[in-house]
């Protein structure tokens, strides 16, 4: 096999859709022909078997190959081995092995015998004359061949046909007799001149011969990973005539020595040793009486080197194959295996298609004519059969001239490929493709990370060529029915409804029974996007089955020809055609056909009867059965493994005769390959992860086979032998019992399949186990197999995952999991999606997937113990053994499956900045910044339709018509009406804007279903068109120096109402436009509108203002509702219109409707640390949800006055938008790409976990974190104390406890920056701006006793103290917000200057040992100091893509390493002994603080989870990996210290105190009882 890249030109031809000349495909496997004799090579043969091909299997398996053995010699009686057909055979598969190994490919074990010439099975018509001419003088003879051979007048040109003696007939003699006959006629006719050489040797040459001299002799290109073992008995030669010795050579059939058989093995040696003595392998035995034997010594060890010698010689020729092949390495080689794959697919369907040419000039015409301008995707259909594929590969090969200019075609015959099987893979395919024929920049590895992405890419995409001006785009899919994600789901979410110019997609698929046809009209709406396939006429059939006859050099006889064409009256069927041909194609002149069917599905019934006959019912039944049960399709040594583990063929198999071990059972390869020559066009072979597998070649051919062979009970069998086999139940040595016929007792036998661990090696994944085995256990019934072994294990999933990503994964969870009865499969898959942004964002590793998922599933261990237990404490297993330090989920702290989150939708979108939900339908319409819209549909978590036609910003969508249309309105002034079914547009409105980039940010679109009318307001005007006809009905220009700001359509009324900026209000009539009248606002002054919304029932409008004022606005006046303290940033109402919440600053008040409009609904507002954005009320009025700018939600009970229930995390940015759908609530941000959709319903339902509410950062821990204190929600005056084992809340008021007690500040208003305690807390430290007191602390009961201050100092700094930390012995170090950073001595009122950061110090920890501290800065800089000499030992500064400095940091607790909590959301550990990065952990969450354990810590995060980890750090780190190597652009950096700096420092340093004064007085304060909440 040939390795090496592309050349340039063939590359380009290969992207450009140009079948011509192709290369030759990739290959992953390692094929070796085994060539023998028959009889005395038993004992070899069985060794290799027993020892030598297991071991480099595992070699191939580890390398990422499949190892296969082809010794077609194994298993069978010495008859069938030497049988006429058997040398054909051997060396086609010889050929196949060359073709298609990497490295060895042929070797040969030689002795002393040479093996019969077996007599040609075919001699052309020449041939034969020279030899009859021979035979002419010898009637006898003339007349034996002459009965043995008929002529056949169907081949071109005619040869002579061997026939088979009849059963009665003895085959020995006569055999013999024919060989020496045609043997001597041979040797004349040579001499004579009248055959050449290569005609000669037919009749002389053992099969041992043709096979050495193809596999090796006859080789141009070296050796091509041959070896040959030869075998040499020492003083053979004296012992030569004795009868044991007549068993290891040739013999006559009267029992002597045949000597020219002895001569021909001596010439082969000759040449063998002349032309390539590298290959020899000698060795030589010592005669012995018997043949080679594993009991004598010296066979054994024979055997054993045997065994040794072809191991490291098989091993070394694939290491030295795998390494020419990475040397010429061809980048994106998968790509061009692929496109290569369907050109030569495309090739063979091309070479007899015949007819069709009035639709192909057709469908060219339409191709030219739409190729300007927007048109829809063309669809071929038709029934199974009927020829789209060979259409489809004749457009294909004829579109450059079918469109008249030039083009780049992308050709997939889908499902005849992994990649083109799905419709991920498909998409990414063609993209590569489509980006490398043009010159565009390829998809960026985050694009391809999630599908969505990549439908999104793949709509750009096409646009992008479209609007360049390129040659033409033509992509061509057949048989969308074979793509395994379509033929699931409700749409096909990435076809694209319209083509953009000079872009064409051509798609066919099958009619008749419902399916994918259906699917795709509901996107293809346009009828004229169908042309249906047609049959052939009669004519056109008979015109292709002569052109598929003269293409295998075949003809028929006239009444063989009537009796073909009587059977297909009228047939233009081109399926059935081919079945008929390949019927015709096996008649000789001389056979009498039998009638042919007349339907293609009694020709496949006809053609498995044939073969039945031929091989045997149950080989033909079990073979074709596994092919179909395999998910993707098996490749031949699967296949071989697998009937060597089927009991029910070995037993039919060895029926007539015993196996030829004692030890293993195999299946006889011959048998396969036999069955496998007479199946021919019936099988496909297909590249899946870089095997080539078998698969049925034709759908109709399937369906028979199932119908057949896989009824009832056959069907689960057929799936357990095949998940038998994959899981590796009979592999490495484990033996299975079976009875054979002749035997008559269980046989306990290897059958040395191949194993089948997880993973082959370290960084080589079982990916045939992991596509195949789960697909068997369900089909096959086995489902606490597939719970426990597949969705229910640690390692399969972390293999599955890391191999396959996480949408494989999930996939897999989606496939298999809706068969077990079983609810925790659920939460693992639950948990496993909402790991994906993490995965997605950090890559598929284990330690990350392990750590998401314990720490997701870790609360439900102990509740559902047998399968999230299980997989908890594997996963814990896993981190034990870890080779390298890690921090180890302790208990849950990550969001938990069965939480409020549905989906977090990600790659779609730009900033979202509108949104819409049709309830019907199941759909989300998404606006973005850019322009685009996504449809994604909630069932299938996917999108369904990037909408593009929007150049600005998207800033409103309106969903109605029961959830079919959306109207999309934008900064680009259109409106765009959409079907949200087909994806397709219905009409563009200008709305006359100008291109001003001032536009007004007050937007207004309104949809009035019943008058079939659009309105759409913005800045000063308003306009209104015709929702049917796209009509502008009305146009109202208002005053542009006094611009509209909130704008109603009161149905009941018929009127418009708009609010302007200078408090007019103005009437318009909603039909005419007209104008009924304007009046000036009673009721506010001084204030102008911010937001408004329609109250219909009530026919008014309700208006916000800057001052606070709330105003009821009808088209009779107004009146004031409320005044806020504040300006109103927004107001909402029910759908119901019972309820209304205004926003204002950090609150948000609830209102009542009532028959004067409304009133207030509760004493007390609701709360959020940041500015209110928006808020929503859930469908019964029984929730609220409000979101804020810090990225925060938060879920409030109305039927509880308020109570809040939950605080939901966001996308990361302030939450600008939430939209209703039921139960469903979708939050989204214009600063986010990122969408979430959360399920409410869960708020009924009993939870596993309720994080603690609190997101200010405050939070305090006690008990080793069994209780947590935080201010309360709402009032700041009272502290929760939360119980974090039963989620017990308790509410400590601050102002009324006779135990709380107050240290004042020393001035007056003074606001405290920060406290510390001493690592003893025996001293408090409280730092103000620029003062800090230190106070002592004494054990009390029953609280500690605080006295103090003992000191006070001032900073007299214009900066003020961001952080500060204190040292028993009255030492205080202490931060800036400029980075600048103090040791103060209170005893000797000395300060210290350190060196300073370059941003705020954020926080500052000394070590428990009080001799270093750490400190970090905003600048992500940690600085590790020396407390004696006052100088850093380590400067670490840590940078990524997201790093927004430290936010907190603390010391082991034996002061060996440091925890810090970033505020990019991860939590990072170093060794103090050198400043190396040990460990990087994102928790989604920033952390509040660190709190060291004994062999870890315990930190709150904001989303109110309690992290509790352990760190495990390895004695020796030489396995260290890079622990950023999952974070993108992440460097950590250190700067060190030289030891004899710092040691001379601290002496200085010692040298100044003792010098200093001793004799600070210290200040006294009055003891006092405090209880302290630090």
């Amino acid at each position: 096999m040939s390795v090496g890249p592309l050349s340039p030109g063939t590359r380009q031809r290969l992207l450009q859709g140009q079948a011509d000349p192709l290369p030759a495909p990739l290959s992953r496997s390692v094929a070796i022909f085994i060539s023998s004799t028959v009889s005395d090579m038993d004992a070899e043969r069985e060794a290799l078997q027993s020892t030598a091909f297991p071991e480099v299997q595992t070699f191939c398996q580890k390398n990422g190959l499949m190892f296969e053995v082809v010794d077609l010699r194994w298993g069978i009686r010495n008859t069938e081995a030497t049988d006429h057909m058997t040398t054909e055979l051997c060396l086609e598969e010889l050929d196949r092995c060359r073709k298609t190994s990497i490295g060895p490919a042929f070797v040969a074990l030689l002795g002393d015998q040479y093996g019969p010439c077996p007599v040609p099975t075919l001699i052309e018509e020449k041939e034969w004359e020279a030899l009859r001419s021979q035979l002419a003088s010898k009637p006898r003879d003339l007349e034996l061949v002459a009965r043995r051979f008929r002529r056949d007048e169907n081949a071109v040109p005619p040869t002579y046909l061997l026939q088979a003696l009849g059963t009665a007939e003895t085959q020995g003699p006569e055999e013999a007799t024919l060989t020496s006959v045609l043997r001597s006629g041979a040797q004349e006719a040579r001499r004579l001149g009248l055959i050449t050489q290569e005609q000669w040797h037919r009749y002389h040459w053992s099969v041992i011969e043709w096979e050495i001299d193809r596999g090796l002799l006859s080789l141009t290109d070296g050796d091509q990973g041959a070896t040959v073992f030869l075998r040499e008995i020492q003083d053979l030669n004296k012992h030569i005539l004795e009868d044991c010795a007549l068993k290891m050579v040739d013999r006559l059939a009267d029992g002597c020595l045949d000597t020219d058989a002895q001569n021909l093995l001596s010439g082969l040696k000759g040449r063998i040793a002349d032309t390539q003595p590298g290959v020899l392998k000698a060795h030589h035995l010592p005669w012995s009486r018997d043949l080679v034997n594993p009991k004598n010594k010296a066979h054994a060890r024979y055997l054993k080197e045997l065994g040794e010698q072809f191991v490291a010689r098989a091993n070394h020729q694939v290491l030295e194959h795998l390494r020419e092949q990475e040397a010429g390495r061809q980048e994106l080689a998968w790509l061009y295996q692929e496109i290569r794959h369907h050109l030569g697919l495309s090739t063979e369907a091309t070479w007899t298609f015949c007819g069709r040419q009035e639709l192909l000039a057709q469908l060219g015409q339409r191709l030219r004519q739409s190729d300007g301008h927007p048109h829809s995707p063309l669809v071929l259909f038709g029934p199974p059969g009927i020829g789209k594929t060979a259409l489809m590969c004749k457009l294909a090969e004829q579109m450059p001239g079918l469109l008249g200019r030039k083009t780049v075609t992308v050709l997939r015959l889908l499902g005849m490929s992994q990649m083109s099987s799905d419709a991920r893979g498909l998409l990414q395919s063609i993209c590569f493709q489509v980006c490398l024929a043009y010159g565009l920049p390829l998809p960026p590895a985050q694009v391809l990370e999630a599908h969505a992405r990549v439908v999104q890419f793949f709509h750009t995409l096409l646009h992008t060529v479209s609007c360049r001006n390129f040659e033409s785009l033509v992509i061509l899919l057949d048989s969308m029915d074979d793509v395994d994600s379509i033929c699931r789901a409700r749409r096909v979410p990435w076809l694209p409804p319209r083509c953009p110019p000079r872009i064409h997609l051509i798609l066919s698929a099958c009619s008749g029974k419902p399916g994918i046809l259906d699917i795709m009209r509901q996107t293809l709406t346009d009828p004229e996007a169908y042309w249906e396939v047609k049959p052939l006429s009669g004519n056109q059939g008979q015109e292709m089955i002569q052109l598929l006859l003269a293409a295998s050099r075949r003809t028929l006889s006239p009444g063989q020809r009537e009796l073909l064409w009587a059977s297909l009256p009228e047939c233009g069927h081109p399926g059935r055609l081919r079945l008929a041909f390949e019927e015709a194609r096996k008649w000789a002149s001389f056979t009498i056909p039998a009638p042919l069917a007349s339907t293609a599905k009694e020709a496949i019934h006809q053609l498995c009867a044939r073969l039945e006959q031929t091989h045997g019912q149950l080989l033909v039944a079990h073979v074709l059965s596994y092919i179909v049960s395999s998910r993707h399709g098996l490749s031949e040594a699967e296949l071989k493994d697998v009937l060597s583990l089927d009991d029910e063929v070995l037993e039919a198999v060895y029926q007539d005769w015993t196996p030829p071990s004692k030890e293993l059972l195999r299946f006889p390869p011959l048998l396969w390959v036999r069955l496998r020559r007479d199946l021919g066009h019936c099988l496909a072979r297909r590249p899946v992860d870089g095997f080539t597998l078998l698969a049925i070649a034709h759908r109709q051919l399937t369906e028979v086979i199932q119908e057949r062979y896989l009824s009832g009970p056959e069907r689960a069998k057929r799936h357990g032998v095949l998940a038998d086999f994959f899981s590796g139940a009979w592999s490495q040595g484990t033996k299975k019992l079976i009875t054979l016929p002749l035997v008559g007792k269980p046989l306990n036998l290897d059958r040395k399949v191949a194993p089948q661990p997880l993973w082959f090696s370290d960084t080589v994944a079982n990916l045939r186990k992991l596509k195949e085995l789960p697909h068997h256990l369900v089909h096959s019934g086995r489902f606490e197999e597939l719970k426990q072994e597949v969705l229910g294990s640690m390692n399969w999933i972390s293999c599955r995952g890391v191999s396959g990503g996480i949408e494989g994964l999930l996939e897999d969870f989606d496939l298999y999991g809706p068969h077990l009865d079983c609810p925790e499969v659920g939460l693992v898959r639950d948990a496993l999606q909402l790991c994906r942004p993490a995965l997605e964002l950090r890559g598929m590793e284990r330690s990350i997937l392990y750590t998401e998922l314990l720490a997701r599933l870790h609360f439900f261990a102990t509740s559902h113990p047998a399968l999230v237990g299980q997989l908890c404490q594997q996963a814990q297993s896993w981190f034990r053994l870890c080779p390298h330090p890690v921090l180890v989920p302790l208990g849950g702290f990550l969001q938990p499956p069965g939480g409020p989150l549905r989906a977090t939708f990600t790659g779609c979108h730009k900033g979202i900045t509108a949104m819409g939900w049709s309830l019907e339908e199941k759909l989300l319409v998404v606006g973005t910044q850019d322009g685009l819209m996504a449809v994604w549909d909630m069932e299938e978590q996917q999108v369904i339709h990037i909408l593009t036609g929007h150049t600005g910003e998207v800033r409103s969508v309106k969903v109605f018509g029961k959830g079919t249309l959306v109207l999309s309105a934008s900064k680009d002034h259109t409106l765009r009406l959409w079907n949200l079914l087909s994806g397709q547009q219905k009409f563009t409105i200008w709305d006359g804007g100008s291109k001003d980039p001032t536009d007004p940010e007050i937007w207004s679109l309104h949809v009035d279903e019943a008058k079939k009318v659009v309105y759409l307001a913005s800045g000063s005007k308003i306009s209104a068109w015709n929702l049917e006809t796209a009509e502008l009905v009305f146009h109202i220009l208002g005053d542009a120096s006094d611009c509209w700001m909130c704008t109603a359509v009161l149905a009941s009324r018929a009127t418009l109402l708009t609010v302007s900026e200078g408090g007019v209000v103005s009437l318009w009539s909603s039909g005419t436009g007209k104008l009924q009248g304007r009046h000036h606002l009673s009721s506010i002054k001084e204030e102008t509108p911010t937001c408004g919304v329609s109250v219909q029932k009530q026919g008014k409008m309700v208006t916000g203002f800057s001052k606070g004022s709330i105003s009821l606005v009808s088209p009779g006046g107004d009146s004031l509702l409320e005044k806020l303290p504040e300006a109103v940033r927004f107001l909402v109402v029910s759908e119901d219109e019972s309820l209304l919440a205004a926003g204002f600053g950090r609150s948000v008040r609830i209102f009542l409707a009532d028959s004067q409009g409304f009133h207030r609904f509760m004493a007390t507002d609701l709360e959020h640390e940041d500015t209110v954005e928006i808020a929503g009320f859930g469908p019964e009025n029984n929730l609220i949800v409000t979101a804020s700018r810090d990225a925060l939600i938060q879920v409030w009970s109305l039927s509880e006055q308020g109570t809040l229930l939950d605080i939901l995390e966001g996308v990361g940015a302030p939450v600008s938008l939430l939209a209703w759908a039921g139960a469903l609530v979708a939050s989204a941000s214009q600063q986010s790409s990122s969408l979430k959709v959360w399920d409410l319903t869960y708020i009924q339902k009993p939870r596993a976990c309720t994080p603690f509410l609190d997101r200010t950062g405050l939070t305090a821990v006690s008990h080793n974190g069994s209780y947590v204190y935080f201010p309360k929600i709402g009032d700041k005056n009272k502290v929760t104390i939360w119980d974090s084992a039963e989620g017990v809340v308790l509410v400590f008021p601050l102002n009324s406890r006779q135990d709380v007690m107050c240290i004042p500040p020393p001035e007056a208003r003074k606001a405290i920056n920060c406290m510390a305690l001493s690592k003893g807390e025996e001293r408090l430290a409280i730092a103000y701006d620029s003062i800090v007191l230190v106070l002592d602390i004494s054990p009390g009961d029953p609280c500690p006793v605080i006295d103090g201050p003992t000191y006070t100092f001032y900073t007299q700094l214009p900066e003020a103290i961001s952080s500060v930390a204190v040292l028993a012995d009255y030492r205080v170090i202490y931060g800036m917000t400029n980075g600048d950073l103090f040791l103060y001595e209170c005893a000797n009122s000395k300060v210290f200057p350190l060196e300073a950061h370059g941003s705020q110090v954020t926080c500052m920890q000394v070590s428990h040992k009080e001799q270093l501290a750490v400190s970090g800065s905003e600048e992500a800089l940690l600085c590790l100091w020396d407390l004696q000499a006052c100088k850093w030992r380590f400067q670490m500064s840590y940078t990524n893509s997201y790093c927004r400095g430290v936010q907190c940091v603390c010391f082991s607790k034996d002061d060996k390493y440091v925890y810090a909590g970033l505020k990019d959301r991860s939590i990072i550990v170093w060794s103090v002994l050198d400043g190396t990065l040990l460990a990087v952990q994102f928790v989604h969450a920033v952390v509040n603080r660190i709190i060291p354990t004994s062999n870890g810590f315990i930190a709150p995060t904001r989303h109110g989870y309690l992290i509790r980890e352990r760190f495990q750090c390895p004695s020796s780190r030489v396995s260290q990996q890079d622990p950023l190597k999952n974070f993108k652009k992440a460097v950590w950096k250190v700067k060190s210290r030289q030891r004899e700096e710092l040691a001379a420092a601290a002496g200085a340093l010692q040298d100044s105190r003792s010098a200093s004064a001793q004799g600070n007085e210290r200040k006294s304060n009055k003891r006092s009882q405090v209880c302290l909440l630090v």
